[in-house]
């Protein structure tokens, strides 16, 4: 019965947070291949092809700033394990381990021997899809400083190491990365290097600091590149708010009304049991010193 008293609240007031939380989620791979492409796999590998796509959110609600802006992917296993080793975490902290690859194949050297910095899967198959926004003509600027975190920042990524070599091969998995920046200030490879524990995963791409009205119509203008038609994946852009549970997960607080409600449920349907048919006490003339006061 404590249980129940206790987790209750809890789970309605975790469930009045989350629905507190203002989504707008628009999923776009199948949308932004011209009907004149059949097959979206040739779309996406053909490097001629207008990319370009447009796309139009109407805000449901008012939304307080910040506006976080990610991107979803669906069908993507970043925790294979296979993938989550590609990578060397000494080569992206330190400058003098650059040539340390060999944790990184297939993706750790070019044809000629040269090391690639950063190494490996994780950072060649980095998300490259872009997005800009605009409000009544006007651009919708979207800060993308601070969206990785801090010790992935300070502490995993050097500020002494630069892009060596990267995308360079004849097979371009994502995004390039600007030679002139250390991987430190590079937030959009930091966010997605950290990579996500189930198949469906959102990542921050940025966040807009001013409020959102109702009924506000935002125009999208985004770059179609990222294949997900290869392995059936999904894309979706969403823009949210939080609260101070964070995010839109109603998950938590159903998981405490059902805990809860189940102890609830027990408790009651014990005490019923005790009133209708209690447990009838045992006859404390049995016990062996009251059967031999003397301890005998």
């Amino acid at each position: 019965m404590l249980v129940s008293i206790v987790f209750i609240p809890i789970g309605v007031v975790s469930l009045f947070a989350s629905r507190d939380v203002v989504e707008i989620t628009d999923r776009y791979e199948t949308a932004c291949v011209p009907s004149n492409f059949t097959d979206k796999v040739s779309f996406i590998q053909n490097a001629d092809a207008d990319k370009t796509c447009r796309r139009t959110l109407t805000v449901k609600k008012l939304m307080k700033k910040p506006i976080y802006v990610y991107y979803q992917l669906d069908n993507f296993y970043q925790n294979h394990r296979r993938y989550v080793k590609s990578r060397s975490d000494s080569q992206l902290k330190d400058d003098n381990s650059q040539n340390d690859t060999d944790s990184c194949k297939p993706e750790g050297t070019t044809i000629d021997g040269k090391a690639i910095v950063p190494c490996g899967l994780i950072a060649w198959s980095l998300f490259n899809d872009t997005y800009s926004f605009s409000l009544n003509n006007q651009s919708l600027n979207v800060n993308k400083k601070g969206i990785s975190w801090k010790s992935d920042r300070d502490s995993k990524f050097g500020k002494d190491v630069f892009p060596q070599n990267f995308q360079n091969g004849t097979l371009i998995g994502g995004a390039h990365l600007n030679d002139s920046l250390p991987l430190s200030e590079q937030e959009d490879l930091i966010v997605w290097m950290r990579t996500a524990a189930l198949p469906t995963f959102r990542k921050l791409y940025g966040k807009i600091e001013r409020d959102l009205q109702p009924n506000e119509v935002i125009d999208v203008i985004l770059e179609n590149n990222y294949n997900t038609y290869s392995f059936n994946g999904k894309k979706k852009l969403v823009l949210s708010t939080t609260s101070w549970l964070g995010g839109k997960n109603d998950f938590l607080g159903i998981a405490y009304l059902t805990v809860g409600g189940l102890c609830f449920f027990l408790a009651l349907s014990f005490t019923v049991v005790y009133l209708v048919k209690p447990r009838r006490l045992g006859d404390p003339s049995y016990l062996s010193w009251n059967r031999n006061p003397g301890g005998h």
